[in-house]
């Protein structure tokens, strides 16, 4: 059972009871599928008011570590990454169709994920196991097609290789719940006529060759330079697909 601290400020009951399941959810004492106790429980045990827990499980919720139905008692999700990020990941979505210039914070999250991935793997961590260099082949065949669907699709399969190759399955799941919309980033930037596929290539083939050098800091600086390059490809895309509203 959890339980109640000996004191609770009265200015802090409900972040009382967020602590205190937390630190159990995460401690694994209640594990995932379990039922919470019943909110009349929780606010007995750590005397509280019901309206206290209430608030309390809101953000329990938020922090994706239970969920709620109504007429149940909250159930532990803590391991639910995939359908919590699955939930995140379609909410960004909205806000591009709503807003396209979200688009572009899109590049920003991008780059937590992969400017430190170029750094790490040419420190030598993680394992380049071929799947940049099949990446990189799919890209050469798409130009030569000319085909930008293809060229798009293997652009965002080049930046997939590189985080996967870290072989952090955290880190690779959270990417992955973002790799839909990072693809719809690419395929919008490739439009952009002053951006040819020949040298997005060769930004490509760049930042692969310093990974390969064992350079940390010019690898970081190639992929940081490639999306820099793409965010302003982004911005001008999007400007042209504009309404135009001055007549």
């Amino acid at each position: 059972m959890v339980t109640a601290p000996p004191q609770i400020e009265r200015n802090k009951l409900s972040t009382a009871v967020v602590n205190a399941f937390e630190e159990a959810i995460l401690s694994g004492s209640l594990a995932v599928g379990e039922r919470m106790p019943a909110e009349a429980e929780i606010a007995r045990n750590f005397g509280v008011s019901t309206r206290s827990v209430r608030e309390a499980m809101q953000i329990l919720e938020m922090k994706g570590l239970v969920r709620r139905r109504h007429g149940e008692r909250a159930e532990v999700v803590r391991d639910d990454i995939g359908q919590y990020l699955n939930s995140l990941a379609t909410t960004v979505r909205t806000l591009f169709q709503r807003e396209p210039a979200y688009v572009v914070k899109i590049m920003d999250v991008r780059r937590l994920f992969e400017v430190d991935a170029a750094r790490r793997l040419a420190a030598g961590e993680g394992r380049l196991d071929g799947s940049i260099e099949a990446a990189l082949e799919r890209m050469q065949e798409s130009v030569g097609a000319r085909d930008f669907p293809s060229y798009a699709d293997a652009d965002a399969a080049f930046h997939l290789a590189i985080v996967h190759s870290l072989g952090n399955e955290i880190l690779s799941t959270l990417y992955d719940n973002v790799y839909a919309l990072i693809t719809d980033t690419i395929r919008i930037s490739v439009r952009v006529p002053s951006k040819s596929m020949e040298n997005g290539i060769k930004e490509h083939r760049g930042i692969y060759r310093e990974i390969r050098s064992g350079d940390p800091d010019r690898a970081a600086a190639a992929l940081e330079t490639h999306l820099r390059n793409s965010t302003e490809y982004l911005r001008i895309a999007l400007t042209r697909q504009q309404p135009d509203t001055s007549t």
